[in-house]
């Protein structure tokens, strides 16, 4: 059984939780659930080491991230292993998680240095501004990119100089407590600890008093919640929750062209994924057309457990997604017409065909709510001004996109989208050098970029008076 990394040491824990292999439905694995006591062993551990961390140089905090994306690339085999059997996903897909997203981060965070910004120097003074650490980060990571997004949330956090208590999604532990048990060795005690458990552990750590910052990616529900647990201590929180992206399809698009970028943006890890596309409006004139070649491209692909050396495309990762999944599907057949997909076998595991739907419109809960599903529901349009407005009206604002042969119209189109990111002609194109902000009720803060360290930093102003001449 893995450990939790508390402190520096790899510990068991009083009691366990099994792992769910998502292909079978059966458990295959237990891990550590940890107590109360565990959260507050880890906290007390992060704050012990924090003022040693938070007064090592950047260099020196470099070369412990750089020692963290080289543990993950020389025990990259064994760590997709582990994520294909927690996750069911497709080893390319379990490999670019692994080696080109979280080795990505750590190194990208690695390379930042930040100085103090001179703000003013005349004869009388000398006001600089300063950016300081926190204290200890408490991350909470969601089961679909475990991951990469406990490294998206360590990598900004480290090298600002705090400490984090990471706590694992409940469906997906093994393969972040495994990396735990890695960096060990090359991770200061304290600096990092990585927990494993239920929603109690992680309501325990979220309302430490503690624990000065509390970073989420999840739910817009559990968002809420997180706010306000932090509400009264006035922790710093940033959320990246849920997202309803939606792509418009100008007129005049060439199909052929933009058809498998769609599609591939639109069903990326199953369409388990905030910021891939969730809405997708198309122009009358090409309507037909999007649907048509949609449904051809996803009827030619395989979705099958991750250890087949064909699956394209894995399950739906827990049993509660999957229902939540199968209930879209089977209202939007009311709603709407099945293109392609939507019959769920009886079988085990929590497999969903890949899933086209057409002739649905707001007000139907497709569109409405955000279905974390390999389900696509596909929105005719006539004026252009109507669909941006269809696009804003979502409470959701990640991501958004504007596909067109038109680079002009497309830029104009896209400029007057409301979600945090938009892209042209693509889409979810994550990159570490990139801010990635959530607007609406998709959260707040941001991560990526050096605009993804601010977040991680409290300002401070040194303001210096000169000596005058008597």
């Amino acid at each position: 059984m893995h450990k939790m990394l508390i402190g520096g040491t790899l510990e068991q824990g009083s009691r366990t939780l099994d792992v769910i292999d998502p292909c079978t439905g059966k458990a295959f694995e237990t891990v550590p659930d940890a107590t109360q006591q565990d959260v507050d062993k880890a906290v007390a551990a992060a704050s012990a080491a924090f003022p040693a961390w938070r007064d090592s140089s950047p260099d020196a905090r470099a070369n412990v991230l750089e020692a963290m994306a080289g543990a993950i690339e020389a025990n990259i085999d064994e760590l997709a292993d582990l994520l294909i059997a927690e996750t069911g996903r497709p080893r390319d897909l379990a490999m670019f998680e692994l080696g080109h997203l979280a080795v990505g981060y750590l190194r990208y965070y690695a390379s930042l240095r930040l100085e103090p910004e001179l703000l003013i120097e005349d004869d009388t003074r000398r006001v600089e501004l300063h950016r300081k650490p926190l204290g200890v980060v408490a991350a909470i990571v969601p089961w679909n990119a475990p991951v990469f997004i406990a490294c998206n949330k360590m990598a900004p956090a480290l090298a600002a100089g705090n400490t984090v208590v990471v706590k694992t999604a409940p469906t997906t532990p093994l393969t972040t407590l495994r990396l735990g048990e890695l960096i060990a060795e090359v991770v200061p005690g304290g600096v990092v600890n990585i927990l494993s458990g239920g929603n109690d552990a992680g309501a325990h750590l979220v309302s430490h008093p503690d624990v000065a910052k509390v970073t989420f990616t999840g739910s817009t529900a559990t968002g809420r919640k997180i706010m306000e647990a932090c509400a009264p201590s006035l922790k710093r929180v940033t959320l990246e929750l849920g997202g309803n992206d939606a792509a418009i399809v100008l007129p005049g698009a060439d199909i052929a062209t933009i058809a498998p970028g769609i599609f591939g943006f639109s069903f990326f890890n199953s369409g388990q994924v905030c910021a891939v596309i969730k809405r997708l409006y198309v122009h009358d004139s090409l309507y037909d057309q999007m649907c048509e070649t949609l449904a051809a491209i996803a009827g030619s692909c395989k979705v099958a457990p991750g250890t087949d050396a064909e699956a394209q495309f894995g399950p739906v990762q827990n049993k509660a997604q999957f229902e939540k999944v199968r209930g879209y599907i089977e209202q939007a057949k009311e709603d709407g017409k099945v293109v392609v997909g939507g019959d769920i076998q009886d079988g085990p595991g929590y497999f969903v065909p890949l899933t086209v739907i057409r002739n649905v419109s707001e007000g139907h809960e497709i569109v409405d709510e955000e279905p974390f599903g390999p389900v696509l529901p596909v929105i005719r349009y006539s004026d252009v001004d109507d669909a941006v407005a269809r696009a804003n009206a979502s409470p959701f604002a990640l991501g958004g996109s504007v596909w067109g042969s038109d680079l002009d119209q497309a830029r104009a189109v896209a400029a007057r989208l409301e979600s945090g990111s938009v892209w042209i002609n693509q889409h979810c194109a994550l990159d570490p050098a990139v801010p990635f902000p959530a607007n609406k009720q998709s959260g707040f803060g941001v991560e990526g970029g050096v605009e993804g360290l601010y977040p991680y930093l409290a300002l401070q102003t040194v303001n210096m008076a000169k000596p005058q001449a008597a």
